[in-house]
């Protein structure tokens, strides 16, 4: 009785905010180092920009966002990757990275709050947790997974940094659920409110993104995995007024 004990109180746990139940068979202490050790692997192969504008703008909106999400137990970290994919991350425990490829799309603070907010609730949410949960760790068991990284086995370390939410650098997008991704664009507006900057620059960049995708004729990476964008603007828009009460101006 005890392990199946011990099994249902790590599997039990709550999304801050809305309240939904979800499936966690992963600590978050694992969950962290595990985003810690996929974030090296992937700073360790990119190319940091030399942009001093730019990576104080990451730094600073992104320290803003950290705040409002009251999570002072994390190691925020904030790195622009000089990539021209339009496309951004933070995998568990803070660890956020930004490619300069996204940058005119975000265009000012608050667009890049918006991608930012959005990306942060992944990790607060703890997706890439879920993710884990019920792909990885069922298929291949908890033992087998953490070997792997131990041993920093390729196609483990590969796996395991896409579904914590950094796919597009490893070669391998794995779409959010739609009901992640609405959660993380309901909780990033929030933040970004928390933070001071408008929620309605949401619906501002994600205009954007939608002109950049008709402009390609497919995507940026960061629509390409997610609903689109006309829908994820209706529901923003929905959500503004409440996003609203949490929002002061700097």
């Amino acid at each position: 009785m005890l392990p199946a004990l011990a099994i249902l109180l790590i599997a039990c746990a709550t999304v801050p905010i809305t309240g939904r139940s979800q499936l966690l068979l992963l600590s978050e202490s694992a969950e962290q180092q595990m985003g810690l050790d996929a974030y090296r692997q992937v700073l360790r192969k990119a190319k940091l920009s030399t942009d001093a504008a730019a990576t104080e703008q990451v730094q600073r909106v992104g320290r803003r966002i950290a705040e409002a999400t009251g999570r002072t137990d994390y190691q925020w970290e904030f790195n622009l990757i000089e990539d021209k994919q339009a496309n951004a991350f933070c995998l568990p425990g803070g660890k956020v990275a930004v490619y300069t490829g996204i940058l005119p799309v975000t265009r000012d603070d608050a667009g890049l709050a918006a991608v930012l907010a959005h990306e942060v609730a992944h990790a607060i949410a703890r997706h890439g947790g879920e993710r884990v949960s019920e792909v990885l760790l069922v298929q291949v068991g908890l033992a087998a997974t953490q070997v792997g990284l131990s041993r920093n086995d390729p196609a483990t370390v590969r796996q395991v940094t896409a579904l914590l939410g950094a796919g597009a650098t490893v070669g391998l997008l794995l779409p959010w659920s739609r009901s992640q991704e609405s959660e993380a664009d309901y909780l990033g507006l929030i933040y970004m409110a928390k933070a001071g900057y408008h929620p309605a620059a949401a619906r501002d960049l994600w205009m954007r993104m939608e002109e950049a995708a008709r402009g390609r004729g497919s995507p940026p990476e960061f629509l390409s995995t997610h609903p689109s964008a006309a829908t994820r603007i209706r529901q923003i828009d929905a959500w503004i007024p409440e996003a609203l009460q949490y929002y002061q101006p700097r």
